[in-house]
């Protein structure tokens, strides 16, 4: 198992650490409930250092994204980032990601550690343009730094201005007494806060000094198993559960990141998807009794014919409802009355919108 700059830090500070994409990551230190709360009301710090980040550069290397994202980075500018998926040629997904304009000719997509030779393997297959490609994941550390709090924690750090980087822009500058950190608006809370791209040698001290000034904002670490809960209320799609190679993207919710303007690899299968609909969409819920959804539980009409499953569920801490995300047949999705099954019980289910948390 890899390990990331950070593992040390996470054992002193008692971490439960658990094998994820090939790494051991924290999974949680004080325990869920309260660090999602923290990252809620205050601010908390994630690793997630074991994200991958590629390079793209040359005077190439706008026309190889336009081709593998589903996304128009021709709108981006220097500072920008941009939520975008990678199409495959069958109208799935490959993986999603964010695509950042660092200067002319010059970008890094961010994609998700359990894909990162996959998402490699498959650029560098449709790379026929001739753009530059560096794998710089092995390289960089990633700190979320989330929570409504995490503005002013940070601008005590820096001399960049926070206040104007906004949502899904970023700045490059010193902060901490490290020079060239990535200073992002981005996240996967819906909290607020920003993600900071280091090279490994500085990540424990960019650590250590954050905390040394999160103190007074009792800042607090946080693991995966609450990043996974505070997505899960904003209703992001998480890879291997609400997306994968089979999933259209269309049922999936992402047509708003899918541009039609330009030509990218799946383009035809995904509108098709668009023009005539698909056989599933994915659905909101709250459970209307006792139980909690898990991934994979099946999801039934009034007639108790299975038309759907799960994808994502939990016991929300901020609204303490059983929330979850699941796929339901086109026949069945605008039904009122769907019920999921819970070991040998139909619990009644309700559809809402997203997201499940409002501020």
């Amino acid at each position: 198992m890899k390990k990331t700059a950070l593992y040390k830090k996470h054992i002193d500070l008692g971490a439960k650490m658990v094998p994820f994409a090939g790494y051991e990551m924290p999974v949680q230190y004080a325990g869920v409930n309260a660090e999602h709360k923290c990252v809620r009301e205050g601010v908390g710090v994630f690793d997630v250092s074991h994200m991958g980040e590629f390079l793209v550069a040359g005077p190439n290397a706008l026309s190889l994204i336009q081709k593998i994202s589903s996304n128009d980075a021709s709108k981006l500018f220097p500072g920008r980032a941009q939520y975008a998926y990678i199409p495959n040629e069958n109208g799935g997904v490959v993986d999603d990601m964010i695509v950042y304009m660092i200067s002319e000719n010059e970008y890094m997509l961010v994609v998700n550690a359990s894909n990162i030779q996959k998402d490699w393997d498959w650029i560098n297959m449709h790379n026929d343009v001739g753009a530059e490609l560096t794998n710089v994941s092995d390289e960089y550390s990633l700190l979320a730094v989330q929570g409504p709090k995490a503005i002013d924690l940070l601008q005590e750090l820096t001399n960049e201005n926070l206040k104007d980087v906004k949502f899904y822009h970023f700045t490059k500058g010193m902060l901490g007494g490290i020079d060239d950190v990535i200073i992002s608006a981005t996240g996967y809370t819906g909290s607020g806060g920003f993600e900071l791209y280091v090279k490994n040698k500085d990540a424990e001290n960019l650590w250590d000094v954050i905390f040394q000034h999160g103190e007074k904002y009792n800042l607090q670490p946080a693991g995966l198993a609450s990043r996974d809960t505070l997505r899960l209320e904003m209703g992001y799609c998480l890879y291997g559960n609400e997306i994968d190679d089979t999933t259209s993207p269309i049922s999936a919710g992402l047509g708003w990141v899918t541009k039609f303007s330009k030509k990218f690899l799946g383009m035809e299968e995904i509108l098709s998807h668009k023009e005539n609909g698909t056989n599933e969409k994915l659905i909101a819920f709250e459970l209307l009794e006792r139980g909690i959804p898990r991934k994979d539980y099946e999801i039934f009409n009034a007639q108790d014919e299975k038309v759907g499953r799960v994808t994502s569920g939990t016991m929300s801490p901020s609204t303490q409802k059983a929330i979850g995300l699941g796929y339901v047949s086109n026949n069945n999705s605008d039904d009122s009355s769907l019920f999921l099954g819970i070991r040998n019980k139909k619990i009644p289910i309700k559809k809402v919108k997203l997201p499940f948390y409002k501020k």
